[in-house]
């Protein structure tokens, strides 16, 4: 009799450094996950716990890489080849001493000077986040899909990655909701933009300058070339699709306003920085959401009211670095909205454009409320607008202009 065998599956839940131990446990070889005859047995430093002077000789107690804490020894400094975890280790002590009143981190027991309990939990609790920031600024490398890179930094608290989020390019629609309409046609041109192409076939101005700078007022649609355009991937006319151009930096901010995003490289004014991505909802499905979000007093929810109230954008689980962007009553970030593949008109893509020029280390924001549209016709077309919300948030955006409030 023969039999049909079936292997399932399924990702694992293991960390690394467990599968790391349960190697080193049995003496087997993954290449893999880098345990090798040389490194079977070989030892390096996670990071430092803790401190000591005894007998005149300095201590620290090392966090072995893929070892549990259960292993974790004391060791002389000299025989330490890591200065920079050294460095970070003293930094941390530093900064906590800074915090505090009692400025002194050693104490002395059995004519040994200890380091204080709460320092060294603190050290300790600083060299985990500041890995995990790491890993997650690895896994945000991973999945995007643009050339530009995407840091994370936090100097301020002990946050670390949020917990609920995923990465994401594009839309993530909900069951039953289609993103893509079948588009089966594009520009004849071969060096746009010529009489026929895109955004004139829709009834509209090229977008673009010949810098590749955006001319248009806000309210106004793009219209960029699609898959199934003659015209190749240097087409001036092809912009938000190439992604985000400039690195990016994921920060905690100092004032209680969570993470921001802030620019690597500077940015001129008119030129494209992002696009804001998540979840594709129903409206009705917004205000069962929104409804949660207003008491948490997060403001992920858009409404794509470009021509109806039909979808809704919520990147509260599911986005990219758009989701970390904040509020400001005084921006220097513009929504427009953009149709690519997708001209649905109930389905448009966000793009952010910068407004004025934006320095190298400056805080990116948008206006939550997206004011300065124009008129398209006798009723007023703002593009896109964040979903109403019944609970009122404090604005703590600083701006002179300041509302007082996100909503």
């Amino acid at each position: 009799t023969d039999f049909l065998i079936v292997a399932w599956y399924v990702p694992c839940l293991a960390s690394l450094e467990t599968l790391q131990e349960l190697c080193r446990k049995e003496n087997l070889r993954c290449k893999s996950l880098g345990i090798t005859n040389r490194s079977l047995k070989s030892y390096e430093v996670e990071y430092l716990c803790d401190y000591k002077v005894e007998e005149g000789t300095e201590y620290y107690l090392v966090k072995w890489k893929g070892w549990p804490e259960s292993s974790n020894t004391w060791e002389p400094q000299k025989n330490l080849k890591c200065p920079l975890l050294i460095q970070n280790f003293l930094s941390d002590k530093d900064e906590y001493l800074s915090r505090v009143r009692d400025g002194k981190a050693l104490k002395v027991r059995n004519h040994v000077k200890a380091l204080k309990p709460a320092v060294a939990d603190y050290i300790v609790r600083k060299a985990k986040q500041r890995i995990a920031l790491r890993r997650w600024k690895e896994e945000l490398n991973r999945k995007k899909n643009h050339k530009a890179m995407i840091l994370v930094e936090n100097t301020v608290d002990l946050e670390g990655p949020p917990l609920d989020f995923y990465y994401i390019n594009e839309y993530k629609p909900a069951p039953g909701i289609n993103v893509i309409n079948g588009i089966t046609t594009g520009c004849e041109c071969t060096d746009c933009p010529a009489e026929k192409c895109c955004p004139k076939e829709a009834g509209f101005v090229l977008a673009y300058n010949k810098r590749k700078k955006l001319k248009i007022q806000p309210g106004l649609p793009i219209y960029e070339c699609n898959s199934f355009c003659r015209c190749g991937p240097d087409c001036p006319n092809r912009i938000v699709q190439k992604g985000t151009p400039y690195s990016l930096c994921i920060f905690r901010t100092n004032n209680g306003r969570g993470w921001g995003v802030k620019t690597l490289q500077k940015i001129k004014t008119n030129s494209f920085v992002m696009e804001y991505v998540g979840e594709v909802i129903t409206s009705e499905e917004a205000e069962k959401r929104g409804q949660l979000y207003d008491n948490q007093g997060n403001t992920y929810l858009f409404d794509l009211d470009y021509d109806s109230d039909e979808f809704t954008v919520d990147a509260a689980r599911y986005g990219n670095v758009s989701h970390f962007v904040n509020h400001s009553c005084d921006p220097n970030l513009q929504v427009f909205n953009v149709f690519i593949d997708n001209l649905d008109l109930r389905l448009p893509r966000i793009a952010l454009f910068s407004t004025r020029t934006i320095k190298a280390g400056e805080e990116l924001t948008f206006d939550y409320q997206m004011k300065g549209s124009i008129d398209l016709t006798s009723d007023s077309a703002d593009g896109l607008s964040p979903s109403k919300k019944r609970i009122r948030t404090v604005c703590k955006c600083g701006a002179v202009c300041c509302r007082g409030y996100l909503n």
